[in-house]
């Protein structure tokens, strides 16, 4: 299987199954003399790790990260920085049953047509839990970007059709709902019409919105290079992404 590298300068593969004995990612092009230490790296890893409310995976996980390789005394030395997160919580006989069959919308039919078997549990490399790795790497990148005075505001604007109120933005809420939304109202009426979905068994989408500031004039080359085409290329790669826009977008 190829296509488990992102980047060129600041390169990440990630690597590992959702069921096997651990998750990971190795950096490449850090520069060295970077300040790091695990928990500059945890903090985000205990933001995305499951089972933290009723909206997310039942499946608990510690989601402790380990750095093998690349920083020495608290600081990264140019080398290759790989970090490990094991499974803890695997439970694969929970998937036993739909070995025989595929599920809708995963990635169960087209990993047998292509490689003629497929990990039934969980998904294997196709499961949400690969972008544990996006996320230790993210952590890592946004120290370097920080250092060069660019920031980052996400946070969730809609689900299903539940969308904040520009008027109400309070990025302080972004962290105080298990939605991660800026507006407390939208907040509360999306997880009621979150928990009425899964009373009727069903799932429903949403639009997660991410504002940089910061960014220096002229990143990116003009034709198959360009910044917006390199960043729905890192967008749409995660998994149930459907649609990406910038700017206005739409």
């Amino acid at each position: 299987m190829a296509g488990s590298t992102f980047g060129t300068i600041f390169k990440i593969t990630t690597w590992g199954e959702s069921h096997g004995a651990g998750l990971g990612v190795v950096i490449d092009g850090c520069p060295a003399g970077l300040y790091l230490c695990e928990e500059d790296i945890q903090k985000f890893l205990d933001r995305r790790k499951p089972g933290q409310s009723q909206f997310s995976t039942p499946r608990k996980e510690g989601d402790i990260v380990h750095i093998l390789s690349g920083v020495f005394e608290g600081k990264t030395t140019g080398t290759p920085i790989s970090l490990v997160i094991y499974n803890e919580n695997q439970r694969s006989k929970d998937y036993s049953e739909i070995a025989s069959f595929y599920r809708p919308g995963h990635a169960d039919y087209t990993f047998d047509m292509k490689y003629g078997f497929r990990d039934y549990r969980g998904g294997g490399r196709s499961s949400g839990r690969e972008t544990i790795g996006r996320v230790a790497a993210g952590a890592v990148a946004l120290k370097i970007l920080n250092q060069l005075g660019i920031t980052f505001t996400t946070y969730t604007k809609s689900i299903g059709p539940i969308v904040c109120d520009e008027r109400l933005f309070d990025a302080m809420q972004i962290n105080q709902n298990a939605l991660y939304m800026p507006d407390a109202e939208a907040a509360a009426n999306a997880s009621a019409y979150l928990e009425a979905c899964m009373a009727d068994g069903d799932s429903v989408g949403g639009m997660v919105e991410c504002v940089i500031s910061g960014m220096p004039v002229g990143i990116g080359d003009p034709v198959f290079e360009k910044l917006d085409a390199n960043l729905a290329k890192a967008i749409m790669s995660i998994g149930a992404v459907k649609g990406f826009e910038i700017g206005d977008g739409f």
